[in-house]
């Protein structure tokens, strides 16, 4: 593991190969698991200002899950997520023409509309927080719908930290995304 600043970083982070694969899962993330994305407090109030430019490019379906659950929801131990469309994808999930599952606060993104990227925890996807009293676990989340991502990662010779450059400065900084690098460069020389 990697200890840096506030931050304590799973080995897999370091050593496993990812490069998502949309072509081939389909974008299976926002529909798979128990609940919807995971969203950090400061994000609620992004989430509540950037709703109304956000909600044209929701599917009716999104819109309806919002309506019905709120623009999130706490889960039972008090943590915040997107809501769902029957208890499956994202509300914020809309389908592209092939059929490939995209976020719409990301889609307002792109389009200028906003200047949130999307959730940083689907940003940072595969790694999940873990927030603890004074520090966060970075862990990679392994998970078979994923594994078109592994392979195409080690086919590019991409590791999952190279990946989630963009998303780990937005969380932690350009310096603590260079610190983590500088990191793993010696570690890797040491094993040489």
């Amino acid at each position: 593991m990697i200890v840096l600043q506030n931050t304590v970083i799973s080995d897999d982070i370091r050593e496993q190969f990812f490069v998502c694969n949309l072509e081939k899962c389909k974008g299976a993330c926002c529909v798979e698991g128990d609940l919807g994305a995971p969203l950090e407090e400061d994000e609620l109030a992004i989430l509540e200002q950037s709703y109304d430019k956000i909600k044209p490019y929701m599917t009716g379906a999104g819109q309806h899950a919002v309506e019905e659950q709120g623009l999130y929801i706490t889960d039972f131990e008090g943590d915040y997520s997107t809501p769902t469309i029957g208890n499956r994808e994202c509300a914020y999930a809309i389908y592209d023409e092939n059929k490939t599952l995209k976020c719409a606060i990301e889609q307002a993104y792109l389009d200028g509309v906003i200047d949130w990227k999307k959730p940083i925890s689907c940003h940072l996807y595969p790694i999940r927080i873990t927030k603890y009293d004074g520090f966060e676990a970075l862990n990679y989340d392994r998970w078979g719908i994923c594994s078109a991502a592994c392979s195409f990662g080690e086919n590019l010779g991409v590791r999952v930290y190279q990946f989630l450059k963009e998303p780990l400065i937005r969380k932690y900084g350009e310096g603590w995304y260079q610190e983590l690098t500088n990191l793993i460069v010696e570690e890797e020389k040491e094993q040489a």
